[in-house]
């Protein structure tokens, strides 16, 4: 299955620091699909017409079943993950976001900062994860079913799943 992986940070993208978010979407992936996985990376400053501009091309050039964002979602001024994201989607699923926030705040309240969203543009399932390599270990894996699911609606396959998710 190809997914795309797409980090948003102004500071990875200048090489202030290494993208960790990227990697760990990566590795909590392998763990909850059965099956091989070939990736599309993509490291962005926080820009949204760069972001529009990439969600679009792997959407409708490359045909990425899946694409996964990482940062951006929060309140600050440079936080333009959803916003950029809903500009593309052709139907948005808010319910991702909605488990994430809630998963999320059992553990630090500050996550209902989070606007994450996701939805489907053409034949694609775009879901916008947190910027954190430890939320994202601890949101992915919940995510998993209802992208199968996805999938199968959009793509016309069901990826498999290990059992249980982790």
């Amino acid at each position: 299955m190809r997914i795309a992986r797409v980090t948003l940070s102004d500071r990875a993208a200048t090489g202030v620091y290494a993208d960790e978010s990227g990697p760990e979407i990566e590795q909590v992936a392998q763990r909850c699909f059965a099956e091989p996985l070939e990736w599309t990376r993509v490291l962005l400053p926080d820009d949204r017409a760069a972001l529009e501009a990439a969600l679009c091309r792997l959407a409708d050039e490359a045909q990425c079943p899946l694409i996964l964002t990482t940062g951006g979602t929060g309140p600050a001024p440079r936080d333009i993950t959803p916003e950029a994201t809903r500009a593309v989607l052709e139907k948005e699923l808010p319910g991702f976001g909605e488990i994430m926030r809630l998963q999320s705040y059992a553990k630090v309240p500050t996550a209902i900062l989070s606007r994450a969203t996701a939805g489907v543009r053409g034949r694609s399932l775009i879901v916008n994860l947190p910027g954190r390599p430890r939320a994202i270990g601890e949101c992915l894996p919940l995510l998993v079913p209802a992208i199968a699911e996805a999938l199968d609606h959009i793509a016309g396959f069901r990826p498999a799943l290990t059992s249980p998710p982790a």
